[in-house]
């Protein structure tokens, strides 16, 4: 249709002829300027328009190519003029659940990154707790500037007491950890060492050495936990401690993911990651889908609820004092780690509660059984924990019942299967109701999985990653996720303890294996055991004992009367008369045959009557018991 301006006469409604004529010409105008000018370059060559633009889309897409490349790529953002490096040394906690212990040093300055406990496996007869062996830092002992702490947990912080009976550094770390070994320091009467505290604000950097530390804040499964940015010459390394990334925790205080964010920005060297969890797709979820759980246990219970966690899940506890409050129950905690930590929290002001909700173990008959909570320790089903006393009837204020309505908030760790079995099926068989494994959300998991790992690792942006914390198919799977998020396949390494791995701009290299192991604890005594004590128990355990009292007549080679001999743990009782007749008839056969001057060292014969009766143990009753001689030679 063309573009044509009308022009009326006002008495008519015809248009007129000049009209016509006007009309004729703008039409033609309008014509023109409607048709479309080809454009030309200045070689006066057609210009295709669409082609420029896809030409300037393409420009503008591989320069932003160009800028995700550089900004994911941490090579540019490092010294790699710098002749500076690093070395690490795991003492504790890879290949394992606990324990965890590192050693970070340059050639002048070293720290420690926690030093915790693991616990003993059933074989390690009369131990409590395991500590990593300490020999390393004797040797470093000159360069090591101070300890620095992620956060609170046994298996974190643990050995301390151990480590400062023989040698003392500055401890760094926030409230909440610095207290909880300071309570151990009481415990074991060296309150004195509580000087070498150094309490740190997070987001602030502290000169420890050649080093400069922030502690990150992070979530976990205790309040307080940190990540640490440490910085040398050499480059940054990030260490996540333990962690999750909870967007919605019950104080309200997220991971500072812009912390890690600033330091991906700046360049990280290296990135030591939690790998717990590794194995687990997608997120872990928040520990405010508990308290809902908690509701709907509590509103229905018409008789006494005994929460059980771990002691230092401090957010859990708190949650299930809030319901408490809420369904006017009195609270009563028991248990010595639930209540010191507890209290260490309030005192520090952690969380708040009035205090007058709280009573006694002995206040707990003064009130009817729908309005008591108990919240205890034994989740773990430790045969000395107040929940297990209470489910055999031997707790002195508390006996589980009918009525009752148990909680355990926690998941069994590995190795522990056995034991809270056995404590779950003590309950049931009181005839309390138990809520367990039948509430998927009863529970929630302290530790990042695989999309909490990535975000991690995208944040941080490191040049080399090596996955800490977790047996080695977790390092192994994360490891893989590391690839996976960018981190060249060359650039990731999968540590054990006792090996030291050089880090430089350059490189990531393993220099040597330090000695390491674990050193055997009896809390009983808070001291040490000796490694062959151990032996000797296992042997006796799974082996049994022969004892044998001979009187030896030199001269003639016999026996000078019946030998004694008494045996635990290998033949039935109904056989011991027949196998002490056995071991006398193999004796009476080793003297004849014995050769010359084994009479003159009485060690010398102890040891060749070993050798024998072992044989003939081996050889019948397929053992290796412990074989313990008393002889006299006349």
């Amino acid at each position: 249709m063309q573009n044509e301006t009308v022009k009326t006469n006002s008495s008519s409604k015809e248009p007129t002829n000049d009209f016509k004529k006007s009309t004729k010409v703008k039409t033609t105008v309008n014509h023109n300027k409607n048709k479309e000018k080809k454009p030309y370059n200045k070689n006066k060559k057609f210009v295709d328009r669409n082609s420029v633009w896809i030409n300037d889309l393409k420009k503008i897409q591989q320069s932003n190519e160009r800028i995700h490349k550089t900004r994911l790529n941490p090579h540019n953002k490092l010294n790699l003029n710098t002749n500076a490096k690093i070395k690490i040394t795991p003492l504790g906690g890879l290949d394992e659940i606990g324990g965890n212990m590192m050693v970070i040093e340059t050639e002048q300055s070293a720290i420690i990154v926690d030093v915790g406990m693991s616990f003993p496996d059933n074989d390690m007869h009369g131990v409590d707790i395991l500590i990593p062996n300490f020999t390393y830092l004797r040797d470093i002992k000159d360069k090591i500037k101070g300890v620095v702490i992620t956060h609170g947990h046994e298996d974190h912080i643990g050995a301390m007491p151990y480590l400062f009976k023989e040698m003392q550094f500055p401890i760094y770390g926030t409230s909440l950890p610095l207290e909880m070994i300071g309570s151990k320091f009481d415990e074991h009467k060296i309150k004195e060492h509580r000087n070498h505290f150094n309490p740190i604000e997070k987001r602030t950097i502290v000169k420890i050495g050649d080093f400069e530390v922030e502690w990150i804040h992070i979530t976990h499964s205790i309040i307080d936990a940190s990540s640490l940015a440490i910085t040398t010459e050499a480059g940054t390394i990030i260490h996540t401690g333990d962690f999750k990334i909870d967007h919605t925790p019950i104080d309200n205080f997220p991971t500072d993911l812009h912390r890690y964010a600033h330091y991906g920005e700046k360049g990280v060297l290296l990135l030591l990651s939690d790998s717990t969890n590794s194995h687990t797709a997608g997120f872990t979820k928040t520990e405010r889908t508990v308290g809902p759980t908690f509701d709907r246990i509590f509103s229905t219970s018409k008789g006494r609820v005994i929460m059980s966690t771990f002691s230092s899940n401090i957010h859990r506890v708190s949650q299930a004092i809030e319901y408490g409050i809420k369904y006017n129950r009195k609270i009563c905690v028991i248990g010595r780690s639930m209540e010191k930590n507890l209290d260490l929290a309030m005192s520090l002001g952690y969380v708040k509660f009035p205090k007058e909700q709280f009573i006694d173990a002995h206040e707990i008959n003064q009130y009817t059984d729908k309005e008591i909570l108990i919240i205890t320790t034994g989740s773990q089903g430790e045969s000395m924990s107040a929940l297990y006393r209470m489910s055999i009837h031997e707790h002195r204020h508390v006996k589980i019942k009918p009525g009752d309505q148990i909680i355990l908030s926690a998941k069994a760790i590995p190795g522990n299967e056995a034991s809270v079995s056995q404590v779950l099926n003590h309950l049931l068989k009181s005839g309390a109701k138990v809520a367990y494994k039948d509430f998927s959300d009863i529970h929630v998991s302290g530790h990042a999985a695989q999309e909490e790992q990535k975000l991690m690792l995208r944040l941080v942006k490191p040049k080399f990653f090596m996955p800490i914390h977790g047996e080695y198919n977790h390092a192994l799977k994360h490891a893989q996720t590391g690839i996976d998020c960018g981190v060249f396949e060359k650039n990731v390494y999968i540590m054990s303890d006792g090996e030291q791995i050089e880090v430089s701009p350059k490189y990531l290299k393993k220099v040597k294996t330090i000695k390491t192991g674990k050193v055997y604890i009896d809390n009983q005594l808070n001291n040490k055991i000796a490694n062959d004590i151990i032996l000797d128990r296992q042997t006796m355990a799974n082996e049994g004992v022969v004892m044998i009292v001979a009187q030896i007549n030199e001269n003639d080679r016999t026996l000078a009367q019946r030998t004694k001999v008494t045996s635990f743990g290998l033949v039935p009782d109904q056989q011991d008369r027949f196998f002490a007749k056995e071991i006398e008839d193999l004796l009476e056969l080793f003297l004849k045959n014995a050769r010359e001057g084994i009479f003159q060292s009485n060690r010398m014969l102890e040891d060749e009557i070993r050798k024998v009766v072992r044989k003939h143990c081996i050889r019948k009753y397929k053992k290796y018991p412990m074989i313990v001689p008393t002889l006299f030679v006349q």
